[in-house]
């Protein structure tokens, strides 16, 4: 009873503040220690860009320790007072998740999919990728929001449907959130599986691909046909996923429809964890909450 009783006010509080056809807007948290460093270039109405990346600049002064451990400013590790470590029995098996924020009642709902040989910590973790998975965790938190970062069996359909059951979980307790999976590296794969399945599909309202991966069968998928907004970061030197191929796929929502809410953003001289570590949380998701179904 205490349950539904706070779950129905904060769907009240939510819809009283999106009145009026109001979009929920992310509040700031360290904007600028996180904007990009200079767009070099831009093209579609900043569809596309290409962002200036400096190794030693981005990493190696934003850094205390190079890769592993980002200095003071760019954290603030008080948002651990709101994560846990759970797990969710699910008929796919259990899902294990960090989750940061409000488990019900959120007005938003971001995920995180590791990459080959991560785990649900990767996205947890405060300091690595210059503290970016601490300042989404603190957008999260600050904005009513809920951020998951889970493990998965697989890149495959049992992977997809533990998320797919981890999903339709959180957005029963939050039916009015918007949903926004970001994929990194291999787990790209899993994006695509989830726009493609009628459940989540049908439910999700944008998908963000790090440094990862393309698939065609997007095009014949229920979230391609609502229009979910897209958006693609990828290093100008990816070893693993060639930017151009990625660029191409992009380039074919576009050709696809002019007007379909998708966006590319190119690190110059980036490899393949640079828009982990790059990509500005906030920018992005604002844009996607604006053209969300």
């Amino acid at each position: 009873m205490a349950f539904r009783l706070h779950l129905l006010t904060s769907i009240f509080l939510l819809f009283s503040g999106l009145a009026h056809g109001q979009t929920l807007s992310l509040k700031p948290f360290k904007d600028d220690l996180f904007a990009y460093p200079a767009i070099l270039s831009s093209e579609n109405n900043g569809a596309y860009m290409v962002v200036d990346y400096r190794e030693l600049r981005d990493i190696n002064a934003r850094d205390k320790v190079p890769e592993s451990r980002a200095r003071a400013q760019y954290v603030d590790t008080g948002v651990r007072k709101v994560q846990q470590d759970l797990s969710l029995k699910t008929g796919a098996g259990n899902v294990r998740h960090v989750a940061v924020g409000r488990t019900q009642g959120a007005g938003i709902i971001v995920l995180y999919l590791h990459g080959q040989g991560g785990s649900r910590k990767q996205g947890a973790d405060d300091f690595t990728f210059g503290g970016n998975f601490n300042r989404i965790k603190n957008l999260m938190a600050g904005n009513g929001g809920l951020y998951l970062s889970p493990d998965f069996s697989d890149f495959g359909d049992t992977g997809a449907a533990q998320i797919a059951a981890l999903i339709g979980h959180y957005a029963e307790r939050s039916p009015v959130a918007k949903i926004f999976v970001t994929c990194g590296s291999m787990g790209g794969a899993l994006c695509w599986k989830l726009a493609a399945r009628k459940d989540t599909g049908g439910r999700i309202d944008g998908l963000l691909l790090l440094g990862s991966l393309w698939n065609e069968s997007f095009f014949s998928s229920p979230a391609f046909k609502r229009r979910v907004p897209v958006f693609f970061g990828q290093g100008s030197r990816d070893p693993v996923f060639p930017v151009e191929k990625q660029e191409a796929f992009f380039r074919s929502i576009l050709a696809k429809s002019k007007t379909y809410p998708a966006r590319f953003v190119r690190f110059e001289t980036g490899t393949h964890g640079t828009p982990i570590r790059m990509t500005d949380w906030r920018g992005t998701l604002n844009w996607m909450l604006s053209k969300a179904p």
